[in-house]
């Protein structure tokens, strides 16, 4: 191309721009709007002028000459149905992951949007740790808690498999697995603790005391023992004894009572709250009793512990409770909690009362003479409160106790049946 040609095709080109430029302004003027030289008129005065008879097409949208006028006028948009709006309120089926660790291990909650587990689904979830390395587990129960044991402590990312039906997590949950337990109480223990009507009570609830019962002979004593310048005289009282009338009990000369928390499956290691807890702690407490809690273990480690101390502080929340809260070692039939040996068993005792000695809360263990001398190594929790099983008119044991139980066959006024009668010294 010459010299000439090339100053013909710019010149083009530039009055092709020149054009354009001309016509976008002619498009986008507004005549309504006032010269730059002349003031801008009063607010004021131009919404008068907007709402006078004046009909534009604008008219309600453009006030004031406010471009944003129109997000005041609800005509302006077209309605949403209300099915989309419900839709995208609904949270029924969003999913979280709530992940614990107490000693080389993690359990991992699956929970709805109330904060309440997810069960009959199987889920499944992820483990990566801090070298990629991926191991994924599943709810083979279905009841929407997975554990994961063994693990090496350290840092984990946990991701939930997408299921049908639901809204899993976008992102992963960080949890750092802990090396040695720390007796810390387990924060939203809450979450793991079921009713009776949850579970098969006849199956879960079978502890028993056989051992205790074998350790008796004639001299038991049945009858009330008085309280007196040394000791108190009191009951323990589960669900097992029905409704009671608890200002006839403390008419018969009751001074406190040990009311059961609840227990932990023989089976299936649900933590399960006793039905007539709530009745019996606040009637015995209106009646002016002092009052403390048991709590029936079936705990195979020291976590399970943990976690059976952390649900009955949970339990416990919000009564003026007076007396340590027991944790109750005993047979039963064979039960998860006969399982394990006598090192498994003193641990399990010292993470409960350890536990709860980091909360501030008197912790014990009850248990019988036999259990004591044989089952547990009794010498290691002389720090805690025993609560000694010995049906006879002068206990053998030889240790430490400062709460006796001396029979299972006692009657007292307000009460329908047998109950436990008890001295605590002090």
């Amino acid at each position: 191309m010459d010299s000439r040609s090339r100053t013909l095709t710019i010149l083009g080109s530039m009055g092709a721009v020149l054009l354009i430029v001309l016509i976008v302004l002619l498009c986008t003027y507004d005549g309504n709007k006032p010269p730059a030289q002349q003031p801008v008129p009063d607010v004021t005065q131009q919404q008068a002028v907007a709402s006078s008879d004046a009909k534009s097409p604008l008219e309600g949208h453009l006030i004031g000459g406010n471009p944003r006028a129109f997000l005041n006028d609800p005509t302006f948009f077209d309605p949403v149905p209300n099915a989309i709006l419900e839709a995208a309120m609904d949270m029924s089926g969003n999913l979280s992951l709530m992940v614990t660790s107490v000693e080389k291990d993690l359990r991992v909650l699956i929970l709805n949007d109330a904060g309440e587990l997810v069960t009959g689904v199987p889920f499944n979830i992820k483990l990566t740790d801090s070298n990629d390395v991926t191991t994924r587990y599943k709810d083979l129960d279905q009841d929407g808690i997975i554990y994961a044991g063994t693990l090496a402590a350290g840092d984990y990312d946990v991701t939930l498999d997408p299921v049908e039906g639901y809204r899993v997590p976008l992102h992963s949950t960080r949890v750092t697995v802990k090396d040695k337990v720390e007796y810390i109480p387990i924060q939203d223990i809450s979450v793991l603790i079921k009713t009776e009507e949850e579970i098969n009570a006849a199956q879960e609830d079978t502890a028993n005391r056989e051992d205790a019962i074998a350790d008796s002979d004639n001299s038991e004593i049945i009858t009330l023992q008085p309280g007196g310048n040394d000791h108190k005289a009191g009951i323990d009282v589960s669900s097992w004894q029905g409704d009671i009338d608890w200002d006839k009990v403390r008419e018969s000369g009751i001074e406190f009572v040990i009311v059961r928390a609840g227990y932990r499956g023989s089976v299936t290691g649900a933590i399960v709250k006793d039905k007539n807890f709530d009745a019996n702690v606040t009637g015995a407490l209106n009646a002016g009793l002092s009052v403390g809690v048991y709590f029936v273990t079936q705990a195979v480690n020291e976590a399970e512990a943990v976690e059976e101390a952390s649900a009955v502080m949970e339990m416990c929340e919000g009564y003026n409770l007076t007396l340590p809260i027991y944790l109750d070692v005993e047979g039963s039939n064979g039960g998860r909690g006969d399982q394990i040996d006598v090192e498994t068993r003193t641990l399990v005792c010292e993470a409960f009362c350890k536990t709860l000695e980091n909360a501030g809360v008197q912790g014990g263990v009850y248990a019988c003479r036999y259990w004591l001398n044989n089952n547990i190594d009794a010498s290691r929790l002389d720090r805690f409160n025993i609560w000694l099983a010995e049906y006879r008119s002068t206990p053998l044991y030889g240790g430490y106790y400062s709460m006796w139980q001396y029979t299972s066959r006692g009657r007292v006024d307000g009460i329908e049946g047998n109950v436990d009668f008890d001295i605590l010294y002090y």
